[in-house]
């Protein structure tokens, strides 16, 4: 291992209505499906199926806020806490944080589908005002649900309604050598990492294939494949076609990964999961200014995982 810090953790972002804004912490603490609070809710049309910016585009709107104390290590909701929603032209909603009791059957997230816990009535008129279709909010039921991660990248592990993977890692350096080759420069909202990290040379991600923050390890497992999210300006909700212009030239599996099989795709970040046993003990914690150690890597983006 290199006993020197390659980068250092600036940002931490939990965003904890798939699609909807996130919310830049302090600390948060790490659990087995990715950091507490994170992607725990959607929300669903008619017939259960979520939906994400990639269709509903004023998601990227609706603002998010925890209580301070709920990034705390160990903290537990009590019947005053609550998570509160904004949107433009709505009334603010609360939402609370103790767990409701009403099921939704048949909710679905791409490839899988079971039940999760409604959240009642008054949010399903509010999302349902908003976006302009019936819709309910739901929050993953851990206690009876699993979703298991693409066994084929990092089997074993489970998120609740990311896309794909527990944790996402993306460095200052990579954002700012893209923007350099943008006429409109994008905030780092624009790839909704969980992690940001700096003082690395630009894309060293891609070649993590282990890392240490604090005294926890990460596995590197994929690169991440980018959708259209990324186009989508998160103040306005107005897509725009450069950045995808720009990924395809410069962050292609052609230009990448020019012997792998050819599939059209861009890449800007790491997929990460926690190697660690996340039991019940303390001290499962991240923070803002940790150092990251790189534990093992590869010599390039092609030999990396994808």
């Amino acid at each position: 291992m290199n006993t020197e810090a390659a980068a250092r953790i600036s940002s931490i972002f939990v965003y904890p209505i798939k699609s909807c804004r996130g919310i830049s912490v302090s600390q948060a603490p790490l659990t087995p499906t990715g950091f507490r609070w994170d992607r725990q809710w959607i929300i669903v049309d008619s017939k259960g199926k979520a939906y994400t910016q990639r269709v509903e585009r004023k998601l990227a709107l609706v603002q998010i806020e925890l209580p301070n104390e709920a990034l705390l290590e160990g903290w537990e909701p009590v019947k005053s806490s609550y998570m509160v929603i904004k949107a433009p032209g709505m009334n603010m909603l609360r939402v609370s944080l103790s767990k409701p009791q009403q099921i939704a059957d048949g909710v679905s997230v791409w490839e899988w589908s079971g039940s999760a816990l409604d959240e009642g009535d008054e949010a399903s008129v509010w999302f349902t005002n908003y976006i302009g279709k019936p819709s309910r909010l739901v929050r993953f039921n851990a206690e009876s649900e699993t979703r298991p991660v693409d066994p084929q990248y990092a089997r074993g592990h489970r998120v609740m309604f990311s896309d794909g993977y527990p944790f996402m890692l993306i460095s200052q350096g990579s954002l700012d050598a893209l923007n350099k080759l943008l006429k409109e420069p994008v905030p780092i909202n624009r790839f909704r990492p969980n992690i940001l990290v700096d003082g690395c040379e630009q894309f060293s991600e891609d070649l993590w294939g282990e890392i240490r923050i604090s005294k926890f390890t990460f596995q590197g497992v994929k690169l991440c494949s980018r959708c259209e999210v990324p186009t989508i300006n998160q103040e306005t909700g107005v897509a725009g076609p450069e950045l995808n212009e720009t990924l395809m030239t410069t962050r292609s599996d052609k230009v990448l990964r020019p012997n792998r099989k050819q599939e059209g795709k861009t890449y800007f970040g790491q997929n990460l999961v926690c190697k660690d046993t996340l039991s019940g003990g303390k001290g499962n914690i991240v923070k803002v200014g940790d150092p990251v150690y790189v534990l093992r890597k590869v010599s390039s983006a092609a030999e990396a995982a994808a």
